[in-house]
This record gives C-alpha cells, sequence and structure tokens, in this order.
C-alpha cells in the first residue's frame, strides 16, 4: 500500500467511510481516526499502530451536543468545563452508552470523549455521519508525531492517507478527565491544568490511580512515547557525569549545557514558557532519536502548569520504564 498525503478533505472522508483508517491533524497530535462505530473499522488501528487492544480509544466529535449520543449521565462540570475549553485538548471520561463499541473503550464501561481543536479536524468531523476514533498515529509506544511527516515515517505502508493540517500548535495529547460523587478526576496531565479545571468548576481535581495494563483512559501505559534510544530523565549534569564517554543528546527547558559538552542540545524554550516547549516536545524527541548519539538525557521540567505534562510524557519514555 502506498500511503498518500495531501490536504483533500472530500478525500479523506471518503475513505473513512469506506471503513479505511486516515491520518488526521489536531491542534495535539496528529491522529489515526476510523469509524467509532464500525469495530471492523476501529480494529484498523489497532493493526496499523501494533497498539494492544486493551488500551482504549478516544472518540472525536464534532460539538458538545454530540455528547449525548454516545455518553449518559453527563455532569453539569462537564458542560461548564466544555464551554470553556472546547473545541480544545480537553477529554472527557464519561459512563458509555451501549451503541459505542466495546473495543472503542477496551470494555470499559467509560468513554473518552472530546472536540479536537484543529479546523481540519473539525471540518472532517462535520462532513461525516460519525465519530472518529483516534489514538497518536503512530506505531504503538513510540514518539507520537506533530507533523504529516512524522506520521508518514512511522506508518508508511500502513494507511492509504495522511491528511496534512501543518505542524500541531499544542504538541502534548489532551488532559483527560473523569467525574465522580461530585468530584473531579486527573487521568493525564494536558495542556489544561488542574488550576484551569478549578478556576472553571471551583473543584480541583485528584489524580486518578490507572492500572498500566488494564488502563480506563488513553495514554496510561507504564512505557509510552518511547524513542528507540534510551531516555534518562532527572539532573542533567549529574546524568552526563554518569554517562562521560558517550555520546549524549539533551533535551532542556531554557538553558543549554556544555560542560561536559553533549554531542547535541535541544533547548525547547529560550524564553522560559512551557507552552512553546510542550509545542517542541515531541519533535525534539524525535531529532535526538535520530541523531548518532548513544542515549538521551532529558531535564525534569518545572512542576507547575504544562510542566506537569511534560514531565508526565517523559518519565513514561524513560529507558527504565520500558517493559
Amino acid at each position: 500500500m502506498e500511503t498518500l498525503i495531501g490536504t483533500d478533505i472530500d478525500h479523506a472522508a471518503a475513505l473513512l467511510s469506506r471503513g479505511e483508517v486516515v491520518a488526521i491533524p489536531t491542534e495535539t497530535v496528529y491522529g489515526l481516526a476510523a469509524n467509532a462505530l464500525d469495530p471492523d473499522a476501529v480494529l484498523r488501528i489497532y493493526e496499523a499502530k501494533h497498539r494492544p487492544r486493551f488500551n482504549p480509544l478516544i472518540l472525536h466529535v464534532p460539538s458538545i451536543k454530540a455528547f449525548g449520543l454516545y455518553a449518559h449521565e453527563i455532569p453539569e462540570a462537564c458542560f461548564q468545563l466544555a464551554d470553556a475549553f472546547a473545541p480544545g485538548p480537553l477529554t472527557f471520561l464519561l459512563p458509555k452508552r451501549a451503541d459505542v463499541p466495546d473495543i472503542v473503550t477496551a470494555g470499559s464501561d467509560l468513554v473518552a470523549l472530546r472536540i479536537p481543536g484543529h479546523p481540519v479536524a473539525l471540518e472532517l468531523l462535520s462532513r461525516l455521519s460519525f465519530p472518529l476514533a483516534a489514538p497518536s498515529a503512530n506505531p504503538s509506544g513510540y514518539i507520537s508525531p506533530v507533523t504529516a511527516a512524522h506520521v508518514l515515517q512511522g506508518l508508511n505502508g500502513r494507511i492509504p492517507y495522511i491528511l496534512d493540517g501543518g505542524p500541531c500548535t499544542v504538541g502534548l495529547e489532551s488532559t483527560i478527565i473523569s467525574f465522580r460523587d461530585g468530584g473531579i478526576r486527573l487521568h493525564r496531565y494536558g495542556a489544561i491544568t488542574p488550576d484551569d479545571i478549578k478556576r472553571v468548576t471551583g473543584v480541583y481535581p485528584e489524580e486518578a490511580i490507572n492500572a498500566h495494563n488494564a488502563p480506563d483512559a488513553p495514554g496510561q501505559l507504564k512505557s509510552h512515547y518511547a524513542p528507540d534510544h534510551p531516555l534518562y530523565m532527572g539532573d542533567v549534569k549529574t546524568l552526563m557525569k554518569q554517562h562521560a564517554g558517550k555520546r549524549i543528546a539533551v533535551i532542556s527547558f531554557m538553558h543549554g549545557y556544555s560542560n561536559p559538552e553533549p554531542s547535541v542540545s535541544f533547548v525547547l524554550s529560550p524564553a522560559g514558557d512551557l507552552h512553546e516547549a510542550a509545542r517542541h516536545l515531541f519533535h525534539a524527541l524525535r531529532n535526538a532519536d535520530a541523531a548518532d548519539v548513544d542515549l538521551i538525557i532529558a531535564e525534569e521540567f518545572p512542576g507547575e502548569g504544562l510542566g506537569w505534562a511534560i514531565n508526565d510524557r517523559l518519565s513514561r519514555a524513560q529507558f527504565i520504564h520500558r517493559t
């Protein structure tokens, strides 16, 4: 199969309507999309990604009105947050309706729903009569793609079409939350922070503990977002001393490191902007993985705002976390 890249939304819609899988742009990362109501089409996502079938998928819809078609018992806080942040990088775990196939939720009673904040994705959804199941468009466990070229690198020959919408503007997967007993639970850190959620609802979310081998939410596998090279996260100077004599790629927040000099250095935001750093993270990870190095060292980012999300992705990419 030859994988093509283009900007033809009608062609993408036609392929999806025939049960094919298509890579699509979102503001977070590129997604590998299929008709969420067609179990055979969803199965093609798992096959293309080599994704474990116990790992649930996010269901993408065009508006908050569609939530009621696929979920029930939707609390007021969900509508408040959707009004504030949707379309955008926020995913809601809600009790699913029976017509959502179990293969989408990996057997869970909860379905993950999101309204993507990318004009191309929204236009595509407006032309379809079904929602799209869409995890990140990369081989399972590898670094998420933030350009169409990244998708081609990982899935060339496995899918028919990549709908090119330019580079992703957020660069990290969405925040995932659920609701229980009047509270809000945080299943994955993302661009919408706990402080953002509290500002809208008055409730600060508690961090949920998901089983890595049977997650309720997407993106919870213990080893995830991982490059092929070993990655170590922590104090850069200490780690460089521990690995002296090796060729090292360093990923850092604001400042580069030159003593000892790494083989290659990626500074994600010289201005100290966590949003800019998040946008550049996966691109830097891919470039570091492609460099002629023995290992990658990543600085721990500030434990606030988007820093939590960046640290979450780096911790799942660490060499010591792989199974």
